[in-house]
């Protein structure tokens, strides 16, 4: 299994943060959003107002956290047309992602099994049909990919990150192709989406990372203390079916797109991808 390097040394200094009521008053914001969701869950079974209720749930998880969202590109993405399967794919730096990713718009998505279990996230992921790999019983794989690719061949968006477990940010894994194959199954096209967290003035920060043997109330409170964090999602053009010859070029194009996105060094493997100096992205509209 992937394993990430990153631990506590990774974690950038110096980010301004909250008075320790602002942070109560987050996590008890964020706890009432996800009870609210889980009261309204009857009503995810209606088909036309079960986008826009997951969309205003993960939107407000992010408002409570006091994290500003800004979409950069993908206007088609974001109202294309229902019943349409993609697989979507992201580099994988916090528990925020899953947030981010359905505030953009609501989809289905690969996770571990241990998120079903998690206090603030799971029900809800696990409530948006989301298809579960155990990654202790690596001989389930097959069949779950071929879930997958049922699912996107049936007209379902699936997010999935194919780094396999949260990066820093600053560094980032190989993108694994097994998740690809469903796509090339399904007859799909592949959606990546590139993920940067950074502060109001601007610079980069791993804060938000979910990192090393860290639990996940840990993270929460990390963020909660963040003052001005901003969550940048760079929507890429997506891949259509048959470009690539197979999973392992398939994962290879769509990890060339996040790193070209985020001005990062496409770099070989097994090895950590160092940023380098861009100019600063355009202004882009609040979500």
């Amino acid at each position: 299994m992937p394993v990430s390097p990153c631990g506590d040394g990774c974690l950038t200094s110096g980010a301004p943060t909250v008075a320790f009521p602002r942070r109560v008053l987050r996590i008890a914001g964020a706890v009432g959003v996800v009870l609210t969701a889980l009261a309204a869950s009857p009503l995810l079974m209606v088909a036309r107002v079960r986008e826009p209720l997951v969309r205003w749930i993960f939107r407000s998880v992010l408002r409570a956290f006091g994290v500003r969202l800004l979409v950069h590109g993908g206007d088609e993405f974001r109202h294309d047309e229902a019943g349409r399967g993609a697989l979507v794919v992201n580099n994988h730096i916090s528990w925020l992602d899953i947030v981010a990713v359905n505030a953009l718009r609501p989809m289905r998505a690969l996770a571990k099994k241990e998120i079903a279990s998690w206090p603030v996230l799971g029900g809800l992921v696990a409530r948006g049909g989301s298809i579960f790999l155990d990654r202790e019983r690596l001989s389930t794989l097959p069949g779950t990919v071929a879930e997958l690719a049922a699912a996107l061949r049936g007209g379902s968006l699936v997010s999935v990150t194919p780094e396999g477990t949260t990066w820093c940010g600053l560094a980032t894994g190989r993108f694994a192709p097994a998740a690809f194959q469903a796509a090339i199954d399904g007859g799909v096209p592949v959606r990546p989406l590139a993920l940067r967290y950074r502060l109001a003035d601007g610079r980069e920060t791993t804060q938000p990372a979910f990192i090393g043997p860290e639990s996940l109330i840990d993270s929460l409170r990390r963020v909660a203390r963040l003052r001005g964090l901003v969550l940048e999602v760079f929507v890429c053009e997506e891949i259509a079916p048959g470009r690539a010859a197979d999973r392992k070029e398939l994962a290879a194009l769509a990890e060339s797109a996040v790193h070209s996105a985020l001005g990062t060094v496409h770099a070989p493997r097994h090895t950590r991808v160092v940023p380098v100096a861009q100019p600063e992205p355009r202004p882009a509209p609040a979500v």
